[in-house]
């Protein structure tokens, strides 16, 4: 059954995740880009103070580059649990073509306490010239089934519609729990497009019963995520997927674009979701 839930629109609270980090770019596109842990978790709770209920979590290591390393999402972990009061904390299982299918999964079974959500990339994404993801069924369903095993709650991460079978494959075979919680992402090198009729296609064909967000790259972040709220969706915002506050004009921090993004929801008639609220739609 497509996705229909547009009816409780005005009492719907809005969750807004944060993405503080990432996996790519770092301080050379954005100075105010945290990567340390005590960084990050100060990062996280101006982030909390300023709406976000959820936070998703890339780990850097003390050069500032991408890494698996157990003991530096470990870290993160303390941090937060020292700086933040309850937001949910989000753990990748991204890296395909870089880390193996253990290392990526690794930092969400291993640390303590575990995240409560950790990310599931539903099918092959391209990065630059020659690295693909490429995240099989067979891997997938892995990690679905171990995250249940874990109690941890997987996000879908949805690149482009070819992804939305391989989600009711997961459901089919009954590795995930309702409601599902799921990422429509717009903007990557292979991915959707972003335009509102392609947020509108993307939607629709959800399997229900789905609480959804938008994630839009760049420039696309600010209409995609608004449009989204508007659909009664959800949304992540954050320096992983865009570094800039207004075209030519650096984001100050992660916490100005949940602010932002607050501040439009409150415009548009939707409660922003405290994490309580947000554990409560999601089924947490």
């Amino acid at each position: 059954m497509a996705y229909s839930g547009y009816e409780d629109y005005f009492s719907k609270e809005v969750i807004i995740s944060v993405a503080t980090t990432g996996g790519h770019h770092g301080k050379e596109a954005n100075p105010n880009l945290p990567t340390q842990p005590e960084e990050v978790a100060r990062d996280i709770q101006a982030c909390e103070e300023a709406g976000a209920s959820m936070v998703h979590l890339h780990a850097r290591d003390d050069d500032g580059e991408n890494t698996k390393d157990i003991t530096r999402y470990q870290e993160l972990r303390d941090r937060i649990e020292e700086y933040c009061d309850d937001i949910i904390v989000n753990f990748t299982t991204g890296g395909g073509g870089i880390y193996s299918r253990e290392e990526r999964i690794a930092p969400c079974l291993e640390t303590e306490p575990r995240p409560e959500v950790a990310t599931v990339d539903l099918g092959p994404v391209n990065f630059g010239q020659t690295r693909t993801a490429v995240n099989t069924r067979e891997q997938n369903e892995e990690y679905a089934e171990r995250m249940r095993e874990a109690g941890v709650k997987p996000e879908l991460e949805l690149f482009n519609p070819g992804h939305i079978p391989e989600a009711e494959h997961l459901i089919d075979e009954g590795l995930l729990d309702d409601p599902y919680w799921a990422t429509v992402i717009f903007g990557m090198q292979n991915g959707m497009p972003a335009s509102p009729g392609n947020l509108v296609t993307f939607v629709e064909n959800l399997p229900d019963p789905v609480e959804w967000q938008c994630l839009a790259v760049g420039k696309h972040q600010l209409p995609m995520t608004t449009m989204a709220m508007a659909m009664g969706g959800h949304v992540r915002v954050g320096m992983e997927d865009n570094v800039y506050y207004r075209k030519g004009e650096l984001a100050e921090s992660n916490a100005q674009l949940v602010r932002r993004a607050a501040r439009i929801a409150d415009e548009l008639n939707r409660p922003v979701a405290t994490p309580a609220d947000a554990r409560d739609r999601l089924g947490l």
